[in-house]
């Protein structure tokens, strides 16, 4: 998710180009297609970074345990600042703010860590498979939603004698 910002960079604050995206991101360990379309326009600082972006992720269901996929809408807002002056080549000074996206001393400006950061918070803290997940027997650990267990069912004959 690399994008070369050098003429841009060059250009009146104000300037918007659009960009598609479309690639492999490795968000929570495994790779995942991330897909849609991303703004980028000249500020005063660097490059505003906009963006709506689709991706699935594989991740595990907090009841059952199975992994399942789960889709994710991303909505991206990141200035990036530049680290050399695309005119003279000097070193710039870094901004003040921890953790901040930089344009590369090539003006090429990386939405990967972005995105991925932006994928791991969007991700459920306690997601399901479906939203009737009845989870593991208490018991032996069986998947419910596989049907009833054997314990399940020795133990309701039992009480019915």
């Amino acid at each position: 998710m690399r994008i070369n910002v050098s003429q841009q960079l060059k250009a009146s604050i104000g300037s918007i180009r659009n960009y598609p995206v479309n690639g492999m991101v490795d968000i929570a360990g495994s790779g995942s297609l991330v897909q849609g379309e991303v703004r980028l326009m000249r500020t005063d600082r660097g490059i505003l970074a906009k963006g709506r972006l689709h991706t699935e992720v594989e991740i595990t269901c907090s009841r059952c345990l199975s992994l399942f996929s789960h889709p994710l809408t991303l909505n991206i807002e990141e200035e990036y600042s530049p680290i050399t002056d695309v005119v003279s080549g000097a070193s710039l000074p870094l901004p003040d703010e921890p953790g901040c996206f930089t344009i590369d001393e090539h003006h090429i400006l990386d939405l990967t860590e972005a995105i991925r950061q932006y994928a791991l918070l969007a991700i459920p803290m306690k997601p399901l498979c479906r939203e009737n997940c009845a989870g593991l027997c208490p018991n032996c650990g069986h998947n419910l939603n596989q049907g009833p267990c054997d314990c399940l069912l020795v133990n309701k004959t039992k009480g019915t004698e």
